[in-house]
C-alpha cells in the first residue's frame, strides 16, 4: 500500500516535502502531479528505482526515459544543447514540452537510449515539481501514469484522480495528492538532436508553439 502525501498546490508543507525527498533518496517510486498528466517517477540517480519504473511502464531498455530538470541551466548539465536548441528552449520553458537531446555523462545509462545516446528532458511549470526538484538536488524521472492493458490500450490516461490512485496504489510507494484533478494532455515532444527541431508528438502547448517557430513534423 502506497503512502499518501497531501500537499497544497501553491504552498506545500516543507516537512512533507522533506519526507517525500527522504523516501525518494531511499529508492521509492511515486505517482505525482505535473503540469501535464500525473506521472510515475523517482530519483534519477537511484538505478534500482529507475529500473522499477521501466518495469512498471513495460518499457524496453532501448526506450529513453524522460526526466524533469529545474531550469534551462540545469538541463545544460545533463544534455548537449546547441545554439538552436537553446533558442527554442529559452522561449518555451518552463512548460509542457519534452526535448530529446544528446545526454552527457551525468545521465545514467539506464535512462538513455543506448543506440542514440539521447534522453528526454522537461522543465515543468508546476510548483510542487519544482519544490521537490530543489529539495532533492537532482532531476526526477517523469513517465506519464498511463499503463498499457493486455490490448495495448491506456485506460488510466484521463481517469479521475480517485480511480487513478486506486489503480496504481499497489504498484508505487508514494502518492502525492495536490487536491486537483489530473490533466489529460501529454507533453509536446521535440527532437532537438539535429539543426532543426522535429516534432515527435503534438501535445499540450502545441498550439502556442506552432505560432512562432518553424517545425519539421
Amino acid at each position: 500500500m502506497a503512502k499518501l502525501y497531501t500537499l497544497h498546490p501553491d504552498n506545500p508543507q516543507v516537512r512533507t516535502i522533506e519526507e517525500i525527498v527522504k523516501d525518494l533518496k531511499k529508492g521509492a517510486i511515486m505517482l505525482y502531479p505535473t503540469d501535464t498528466v500525473y506521472a510515475i517517477g523517482c530519483d534519477l540517480n537511484n538505478k534500482s528505482a529507475v529500473e522499477r519504473v521501466r518495469q512498471l511502464k513495460q518499457l524496453s531498455n532501448d526506450k529513453p526515459l524522460t526526466f524533469l530538470c529545474s531550469s534551462l541551466s540545469n538541463i545544460a548539465d545533463y544534455a548537449v544543447v546547441s545554439d538552436e536548441a537553446y533558442r527554442v528552449m529559452k522561449r518555451v520553458i518552463p512548460g509542457p514540452y519534452t526535448f530529446l537531446l544528446p545526454g552527457t555523462k551525468l545521465v545514467p545509462k539506464v535512462v538513455m537510449s543506448p543506440k542514440r545516446k539521447t534522453t528526454g528532458i522537461r522543465v515543468p511549470d508546476h510548483n510542487i515539481c519544482q519544490i521537490i526538484l530543489e529539495s532533492l538536488g537532482n532531476p526526477i524521472v517523469s513517465s506519464s501514469a498511463h499503463l498499457p492493458d493486455e490490448e495495448g490500450e491506456f485506460p488510466t490516461l484521463g481517469l479521475e484522480k480517485a480511480k487513478l490512485f486506486d489503480d496504481l496504489e499497489s504498484q508505487v510507494d508514494l502518492i502525492i495528492d495536490n487536491g486537483l484533478e489530473p490533466g489529460f494532455e501529454v507533453s509536446t515532444i521535440l527532437d532537438m538532436t539535429s539543426d532543426e527541431p522535429v516534432v515527435i508528438r503534438q501535445g499540450l502547448g502545441w498550439d502556442e508553439l506552432q505560432n512562432w517557430i518553424t517545425l519539421t513534423v
